[in-house]
């Protein structure tokens, strides 16, 4: 799936979801929620999403689901680049 900008930049919850994640390259749901301040079915929702479109990827050790940006997908570079000039 290739998502459209305005559909990844269509919710302010995916936005801070989504600079975590490129901000600390590797992290769990956990520290998703308690940077963002977002409930965890809200995290979940948003987590799924990027990873349907391809921006970030996960991996899961037992129990732990960790997710990270997917540096192989050009947009996600290129996301990277717009949020940090913000």
């Amino acid at each position: 799936m290739s998502p459209q900008l305005e559909e990844v930049f269509s919710s302010k919850a995916r936005i801070k979801v989504l600079r975590v994640i490129l901000g600390r390259g590797e992290v769990n749901i956990n520290q998703i929620i308690k940077e963002t301040k977002l409930n965890y079915k809200t995290v979940c929702k948003h987590v799924d999403y990027l990873i349907n479109a391809g921006l970030v990827e996960e991996v899961r050790i037992g129990k732990l689901r960790l997710v990270r940006p997917n540096w192989l997908n050009p947009k996600t570079r290129k996301l990277e680049e717009f949020l940090s000039s913000f």
